[in-house]
């Protein structure tokens, strides 16, 4: 949910810090980055399927948690952009607030509400909060405070092309980070994705609603949790269509300028009568100040 105008992007934090998200170093090498299963969504830019170079790199083997990112405010004073502007986008679902805290509902999603006081402390709004659920990700955090945050942590975001590589986690080509089929033996869920009928009834076959815990289910081959489902997770690069038809083979970094940042892995949101972009390749964008119930980050080391 895009705002008119944000708040100016914070600089460098000074003082000591503490990340404490345990790290996996990812190694050097080649994969191929785009749809190669003819699951794309139509526009949102999934090809041509193109060769990418890569050094190796430490990443995050979760998002950030909500108990990180408290961490960081309460060493920081930071105030998140749903914070400053008053209010953020929650699913109707999940929605904890009074009536008169709706303050708008986009005419071509209307499952969601925007929700004044909600925020990462209150996900739901003001009725809702994080108690006890410290190991999930934090939510209704913009692209500007997950870069807020990497400043105060001296770490970035990490780029598209970073992000697909590690959530392939060493299955070139695969469509999920454990390989093609979306199941487990016995039909076990392997990701936090919608389950029922999209958007009125979700049957919580994973055991969730809206947010799990950070490490749950099954990390991939790289050591990394829940890439897909739970969290759409922000990437440092503009958002294009177009992207991979003019991408470098080379440590690529995305189009100069933009309207919109990337986004990347689904949430819980996801079903595929919606939204089927719960895949390695699957790709969407959103504004730098935008921020909802099913948004968080993770980073990667400098």
């Amino acid at each position: 949910m895009g705002r008119p105008s944000a708040p100016s992007s914070p600089g460098r934090f000074e003082g000591p810090t503490t990340h404490q998200v345990e790290q996996v170093q990812v190694p050097s090498g080649t994969f191929r980055m785009g749809d190669g299963s003819g699951d794309r969504n139509p526009g949102d830019g999934e090809t041509p399927v193109h060769d990418v170079r890569l050094d190796g790199f430490s990443i995050d083997a979760t998002t950030v948690t909500v108990a990180d990112f408290a961490r960081f405010v309460e060493a920081t004073d930071f105030r998140t952009e749903a914070e400053v502007f008053g209010y953020s986008a929650v699913f109707h679902l999940a929605v904890a607030a009074d009536a008169a805290d709706i303050v708008g509902q986009p005419s071509g999603t209307p499952w969601w509400f925007g929700v004044r006081g909600a925020d990462w402390r209150h996900p739901g709004g003001a009725l809702s909060s994080t108690d006890g659920k410290g190991d999930h990700p934090v939510v209704h955090v913009s692209w500007n405070d997950a870069v807020a945050y990497c400043a105060w942590a001296g770490r970035r975001l990490p780029t598209e092309a970073e992000w697909e590589y590690a959530s392939r986690g060493g299955l070139d080509g695969a469509r999920y980070p454990w390989g093609d089929e979306l199941l487990g033996p016995g039909g076990a869920w392997r990701a936090n994705i919608w389950q029922g009928v999209f958007p009125t009834r979700n049957d919580e076959e994973d055991g969730y609603l809206t947010t799990a815990p950070a490490r749950l289910f099954e990390p991939n081959g790289f050591g990394l949790w829940q890439t897909v489902g739970n969290v759409w997770e922000w990437c440092a690069d503009w958002w294009s269509p177009m992207a991979y038809e003019l991408s470098a083979s080379v440590d690529p970094r995305g189009p100069r300028d933009g309207d919109a940042r990337v986004m990347r892995g689904g949430s819980y949101l996801c079903h595929d009568s919606y939204c089927n972009r719960y895949r390695n390749a699957a790709r969407s964008s959103n504004t730098s100040d935008s921020s909802m119930g099913n948004a968080g980050f993770r980073t990667v080391g400098l």
